[in-house]
């Protein structure tokens, strides 16, 4: 009988100690991602957030103000609320079309033909180089008033504008251009499209369901998990736009493109107002937060698991 108790402890206080070793070796190997998480992301964020209540500048030493920076932000400052309104404008037009558009090719790209991996390479090409200056300045040439586009209309006798200096035409240029770089998105689309089972589409065919219905009643629903991923991403990244309005339009014309990361820029440095700055990002945080609160609590209701039909089974 001793014999058992002692050999129980021993078991017991060895599966403690392989538990505390699998923990330290875990933690050793991703020590690097942690650090770095630690030292660059939490650090300046809890500083950050200090900061949103001081009036701090890169030129004085912080002081504490309180709620001061909120207050004005949502009282007094108009171009606040500009901003605002230009950045839901794009996220409402740039996810949809985004998506639109990666679902569309995805599904050409799903196909098996004679060199498509050289195809889905090459369109899958500008989403690397991704909102770099190099694109933005490019896309300034290809819209602005002698740029490429105005030079294809007047071929065909068509008066161009200034696609980036009108007011009403600006924003779309920016939209038109993250649509373009649809390529991320296309590749995840491209991955739920091979784990749909062929034998949904062969049952429906020998039902007599078209394209069309398959597509809205097989396709949608089973890409509904990578739908959902894609929207809270898109969301994420739309939200955070800088580098387009900055390079293409500085915010122009009229402030039909001064979004608002753009205005978090100017406010921490152009104007120094640091304190000020990490108030707006502190908004923005809780806007972006609670954009994607919606999604993910409304997609109870259009978003589809297979592992959720099997569990009702």
């Amino acid at each position: 009988m001793e014999t058992t108790i002692v050999t129980s402890t021993s078991k017991r206080r060895f599966a403690k100690v392989k538990r505390w070793d699998s923990f330290i070796t875990g933690h050793l190997f991703i020590s690097p991602w942690l650090i770095g998480f630690l030292l660059l992301t939490l650090y300046p964020m809890i500083q950050s957030l200090y900061y949103s209540f001081t009036d701090f500048s890169l030129l004085e030493e912080a002081n504490w103000v309180g709620v001061r920076n909120y207050e004005k932000i949502f009282t007094v400052d108009t171009r606040f609320y500009q901003s605002v309104k230009v950045t839901f404008l794009y996220v409402l037009g740039s996810v949809p079309l985004r998506l639109i558009a990666a679902l569309f090719i995805a599904m050409l790209l799903a196909r098996s033909i004679k060199g498509i991996s050289a195809y889905r390479t090459m369109i899958y090409f500008p989403s690397l180089i991704g909102g770099s200056i190099a694109v933005s300045l490019l896309w300034k040439n290809i819209f602005g008033r002698e740029g490429y586009i105005n030079e294809v209309l007047a071929l065909f006798g068509i008066q161009g504008i200034g696609w980036i200096n009108n007011p009403d035409t600006a924003l779309s240029t920016l939209v038109l251009l993250v649509v373009w770089q649809f390529g991320s998105a296309m590749v995840i689309f491209l991955a739920g499209l091979k784990q749909i089972p062929q034998d949904l589409y062969e049952a429906s065919s020998a039902d007599g369901a078209g394209k069309v219905t398959q597509f809205f009643n097989i396709t949608l629903p089973m890409l509904s998990p990578t739908i959902y991923f894609n929207i809270i991403m898109g969301i994420i990244g739309a939200f955070q736009m800088f580098t387009p309005a900055m390079i293409i339009t500085q915010g122009g014309p009229m402030n039909s493109t001064y979004v608002y990361a753009l205005y978090l820029y100017e406010r921490a440095f152009s104007q120094l107002q640091m304190g000020y700055a990490s108030s707006l990002a502190w908004i923005m945080l809780l806007i972006i937060a609670l954009s994607t609160s919606v999604i993910f609590l409304s997609s109870k209701y259009w978003v589809f698991y297979e592992s959720e039909k099997e569990d009702q089974r």
